[in-house]
């Protein structure tokens, strides 16, 4: 248990440099019982994510540094203080997750959303920046106070930002400097005429003024009554039949495994980081909501790729099937960025084909789509429905080969 209470310091440190201590020596750690509890702790987590004798070692030191300048012994380590340890070239990501797990970190980092959300907004006019930043931290935190709000993920709070900041500064730029003074032909003389831009920018618009209305920062919501339209339909593509072949047949384990499970069974992104091991069993891949007969290539493939991470990682404690050099020692899931980088595409450009096949070679039946690849039916039809388009036979004709497709299931 980290100790509760506090060492006051008379003379706060400005700012460390930690590289004056690698020349002359670090003060004697003042708690040795601390200092073999974290030994053994850190021993314990190099054996069970399976790190490199380098990795322990920089973990035990980075932590013998941290006890030598801890001001409280036994206390939780800030944040900050770990990362100091980056330009002695620890590892300081594991020491982060260590101390996590052993409840011994204080996390004094000022979130990236928050850094994100300051420099977006810089130089709107004061009123304005406030009545904002107070919809950003009820967003960000939530409340249970009536009315209640519900926290959003800090990916939606950028999204709905940055659909509306258009709108705030050429408001901004027209004198006006709060929200309150807005009115409905303000709203709708920014608002583009039609299309995803309209859609998005007031999707934006309201996510932020009709909070604020409810919490009474704001007398009216502008956007209120206000026609939304419909966004730009987007129209599926097919992939060359050369750059299926290439990805489908690499050497590299992993993108051979993600390009099949693409390909032939139209996976998502997110479906793909949440896999687990146990999800496979008796050649069928187990998802939420329904089960997937895999294919003949797709079972080699993740056999090949599975006999890849035994090997890479053979005693790593993370339960997701795709494991990456950064989540190898934790067990957090891969990121979407890793998957598309590790294809070299998009995985959605390649499950937007394998839709557009099955659409096509089932003769636009939207029913089998629903029941193979779990589509809603309006999903189905932004498949079904462009099939008959001109140029859509001519494109995969001309391409047209002995391309890697499944049969069906």
């Amino acid at each position: 248990m980290p100790a509760e209470h506090q060492q006051l310091v008379l003379f706060p440190p400005s700012g460390r440099d930690l590289r004056r201590g690698q020349e002359r020596g670090f003060p004697e750690i003042e708690a040795p019982e601390v200092a073999a509890a974290l030994k053994a702790a850190v021993d314990d987590y190099a054996q069970r994510h399976e790190l490199g004798y380098c990795t322990a070692y920089g973990l035990d030191r980075g932590l013998r540094v941290l006890l030598s300048i801890q001001e409280t012994p036994g206390a939780r380590f800030r944040a900050s203080d770990v990362l100091l340890l980056r330009d002695m070239l620890p590892p300081v990501r594991p020491l982060l997750k260590l101390l996590a797990q052993l409840d011994m970190l204080d996390d004094d980092r000022t979130p990236g959303i928050v850094l994100w959300f300051r420099e977006r907004t810089a130089g709107l006019p004061e009123p304005m920046l406030g009545e904002l930043t107070a919809w950003f931290e009820l967003k960000l935190s939530g409340s249970t106070t009536a009315p209640r709000v519900q926290a959003r993920p800090p990916r939606w709070i950028q999204r709905m930002v940055t659909h509306a900041l258009p709108a705030l500064r050429t408001w901004a730029d027209q004198g006006k400097d709060s929200l309150r003074s807005v009115t409905r032909d303000d709203v709708l003389a920014v608002l583009p005429d039609s299309g995803t831009p309209r859609v998005d920018m007031l999707q934006g618009l309201r996510h932020i003024l009709r909070p604020l209305k409810n919490r009474l920062i704001i007398f009216t919501d502008p956007t209120a009554r206000v026609f939304c339209g419909m966004p730009t339909p987007t129209i599926p593509l097919p992939v060359e039949v050369h750059a299926l072949r290439a990805v489908l047949h690499d050497r590299e384990a992993p993108r051979a495994a993600l390009a099949a499970l693409i390909i032939f069974h139209a996976l998502t992104s997110g479906q793909l980081r949440g896999l687990k091991t146990t999800d496979l069993r008796d050649g069928r891949l187990f998802l939420p909501n329904r089960p997937v007969l895999l294919a003949e290539p797709v079972r080699t493939r993740v056999a090949a790729y599975l006999d890849y991470r035994n090997h890479r990682w053979p005693r790593t404690a993370n339960p997701h099937l795709f494991v990456s050099q950064t989540t190898g020692c934790g067990v957090e899931p891969v990121s979407n960025v890793w998957i598309n980088d590790v294809l070299g595409m998009s995985a959605r450009r390649l499950r937007e084909d394998r839709l557009l096949h099955e659409a096509e070679a089932t003769g636009g039946d939207p029913r089998r789509i629903c029941g193979l690849f779990g589509l809603s039916v309006g999903g189905a039809l932004r498949y079904t429905g462009i099939i008959d388009q001109p140029g859509l036979i001519e494109y995969n004709l001309r391409n047209a080969g002995p391309a890697p497709r499944p049969a069906p299931e």
